[in-house]
């Protein structure tokens, strides 16, 4: 999803009438280090990347409808801010038995990458 177009991607009629999807070959994205990020960083970066996300899906649809089922009060916010939680406790337990399971020996790594 996108909240504007990429000017280098569409359609392209070739020789023959042949037609072809076309998109640009480098993205020119940028990244940030989550290993070495400050909280207060994290908590910018955590809300530009909520921001753009929510630009991109209310350009999926009607937002006349989409206020409106979101409604005034705190209903929809508390229920999204609850599965945030919930979502994030089921990372954390993830990755829990990820390290343990690497500990065990049971998922090989390789040192150095």
């Amino acid at each position: 999803m996108q909240a504007a177009s990429d000017i280098f991607l569409g359609w392209v009629r070739g020789e023959g009438g042949r037609d072809f999807y076309m998109r640009q070959l480098h993205d020119m994205k940028g990244s940030v280090g989550i290993d070495t990020i400050l909280p207060i960083a994290l908590t910018a970066y955590a809300r530009l990347c909520g921001a753009a996300l929510a630009r991109a899906h209310a350009r999926g649809g009607d937002v006349v409808a989409i206020d409106a089922y979101i409604g005034a009060d705190e209903t929809f916010s508390d229920a999204i801010e609850e599965f945030a939680q919930v979502y994030s406790d089921q990372a954390e337990q993830d990755y829990g038995h990820l390290k343990q399971a690497i500990s065990d020996g049971k998922i090989p790594i390789q040192e150095g990458i």
